[in-house]
């Protein structure tokens, strides 16, 4: 026989030969346990045993949230967060826009840039005619009687002009000498207040600052916007404490009065003007500067 064959038989025989692994009482010598095993059935073992513990370790791992320990693997959870802050940073950014174009409309309106409308009174004049055709014209007896009604109620009505309606308290912004009134026949819509140098300007009331920056004209300006559609403006100001965006409480010193315009005769003057849903109105119908 070759030697070939030898080392088959050979090899046939270690994996085929039955050995017994036996257990005995080490005092009395009994016999516990024997179990006869080959080669062969270690091997199977064995290998039966590593494709337990890989199964059951995958098991473990997709089915268990021990997944999210392993690296580069995404969760539900994680994802719903970041599609939620997604969305939450969409809106912001959005917010951050039409914050920005409503500023941007406000310094607009104060510098005088605002282009007149064009309106073509000929289009108005088809509207008008068509509402007319097209609606009833017949007063009932309870409209009649209505107008009636209001007609007596203004005739003993004893205040004569209109008053905006503002019901938060305002602090005035300094104490001072007024100098120049509201008077917007001369389209002048602020009040002019003499003061010393380096006389705190204070905040009118609780608000948001639109806009703080300086310019040729009018020295250091600050915009804030307040509750209730109330838009508060400080020209000539001399230095500001506060930025674009700060918050700001009632009577909170937002800058310094005097000077930091070119224009000598309004340097130590305070330029303040007050807006009540984009409508000038008279300071000095709810702010005593005295």
């Amino acid at each position: 026989m070759s030697k070939k064959g030898l080392k088959r038989q050979h090899l046939k025989k270690r994996f085929l030969n039955k050995n017994r692994i036996v257990l005995f009482n080490e005092n009395t010598f009994e016999e516990i346990f024997s179990m006869k095993i080959n080669l062969i059935n270690v091997i199977g073992a064995s290998f039966s045993m590593f494709l337990f513990l890989i199964i059951s370790t995958t098991l473990l791992i997709v089915f268990t949230p021990l997944k999210e320990l392993i690296p580069g693997y995404s969760s539900s959870e994680l994802k719903r967060k970041a599609i939620e802050l997604t969305l939450k940073t969409d809106s912001l950014e959005q917010l951050a826009i039409r914050n920005d174009a409503y500023i941007q409309s406000v310094k607009k309106v104060l510098k005088g840039e605002v282009d007149a409308v064009k309106i073509n009174i000929d289009s108005l004049t088809k509207i008008e005619t068509a509402l007319l055709e097209s609606s009833d014209l017949k007063v009932s007896e309870q409209d009649l009687k209505l107008r009636e009604l209001v007609l007596q109620e203004d005739k003993y009505n004893v205040f004569q002009e209109a008053k905006p309606k503002v019901a938060t308290v305002l602090f005035p912004p300094v104490k001072g000498t007024l100098v120049k009134k509201y008077d917007p026949k001369q389209k002048y819509y602020a009040v002019s207040i003499a003061v010393p140098n380096n006389t705190p300007i204070k905040a009118i009331s609780a608000g948001t600052v639109l806009f703080a920056e300086w310019t040729p004209q009018s020295g250091y300006i600050i915009i804030i916007r307040h509750a209730e559609g109330l838009v508060s403006v400080y020209k000539h100001a001399a230095s500001l404490t506060k930025n674009q965006g700060d918050s700001v409480k009632s009577g909170e010193a937002i800058g310094l009065a005097g000077g930091g315009s070119s224009n000598a005769t309004a340097s130590n003057n305070l330029h303040f003007e007050l807006w009540k849903d984009s409508y000038a109105i008279d300071p000095t119908m709810f702010i005593d500067f005295d």
